[in-house]
């Protein structure tokens, strides 16, 4: 009996012991630091100039490629979805034609109605953004204004200046000249009351102090805002071109419409994007060579 019940003692001692090991084991395991695998994106964080190239080359052949397949495929009618080779050699056609011609007219129209609206609107947005009553005066009609269709001033900008090329820089120009302005004063607020308190306590006049610290303070995203409203200028080409033009790439992407020449609107199409794209590419060198230290 004796002998009995020390066996049994013994079995009780060995079934406790169990449940403690395995605990024993799982707190060890949850105390051991868990090895967190490193996300390969990371957010806000800079790759490899090889793999941001990469990427950027394969942002633009992945579509072109969709657009071989689909194109290719019959289940759109090629008079609606032209090949790439067709679009190409329809482009190379028009550079024997006159491609350089309506290239350089809608350029001039562009860049006229944009530069006008950034001499008149970057200075409007910093007073807007620096003093409070100037920004109690414009900002309501501004904001008013500013989602108004560009392309519903095209009967007044033809009875106004006429159907020469003064209608269509004006459309050009109400396009962005309003962008142009919320955007310029929203940067002009950012600009820190510390910086203007700094100036005033070592002596700079209001003049000074709006020159030195908030003009200086926002140039770095002014040249942003305005490579942003060029690209917004180049949208409303078509619709400029539309107000009696005999030239121009948007000039003649609404021909081809007419002809059912899709070929030659996606050249059209293409070519816009291509000038748009090398305006942007210039806005941000222009961005690196002015302030190297944000890059």
């Amino acid at each position: 009996m004796k002998s009995q019940a020390v066996a049994q003692g013994s079995a009780a001692h060995a079934g406790t012991d169990k449940p403690r090991a395995r605990d024993r084991a799982v707190t060890s395991a949850t105390a051991r630091p868990a090895v967190r695998r490193r996300p390969r994106l990371r957010l806000q964080q800079s790759i490899p100039r090889q793999w941001y190239v990469t990427l950027s080359i394969l942002g633009f052949v992945l579509p072109l490629l969709g657009w071989e397949l689909l194109s290719r495929s019959g289940v759109i009618d090629n008079l609606f979805l032209p090949t790439p080779a067709d679009v190409v050699e329809q482009a190379w056609a028009w550079a024997h034609g006159s491609l350089a011609q309506d290239t350089w007219a809608s350029i001039l129209r562009v860049t006229s109605g944009f530069v006008l609206a950034a001499c008149l609107g970057v200075p409007l947005g910093v007073f807007i953004g620096s003093f409070k009553a100037v920004e109690g005066f414009f900002q309501p009609i501004n904001d008013f204004v500013r989602y108004m269709p560009a392309a519903a001033f095209i009967p007044l900008m033809i009875l106004w200046v006429g159907i020469g090329e003064g209608s269509k820089i004006a459309i050009i120009f109400i396009g962005v000249f309003f962008q142009i302005i919320v955007m310029v004063a929203d940067v002009v607020r950012q600009v820190p009351g510390s910086w203007l308190e700094a100036s005033y306590t070592l002596g700079a006049t209001r003049g000074e102090a709006l020159r030195l610290v908030i003009w200086r303070g926002s140039l770095p995203p002014l040249i942003n805002i305005l490579r942003v409203n060029m690209g917004w200028a180049w949208t409303y080409l078509v619709v400029a071109e539309m107000v009696a033009a005999n030239k121009g790439l948007g000039y003649a992407i609404l021909q081809a419409q007419r002809f059912m020449n899709t070929a030659t609107i996606f050249a059209g199409i293409l070519i816009i994007g291509v000038i748009g794209l090398l305006f942007d590419l210039f806005f941000r060198q222009l961005h690196r060579r002015l302030f190297p230290w944000l890059h």
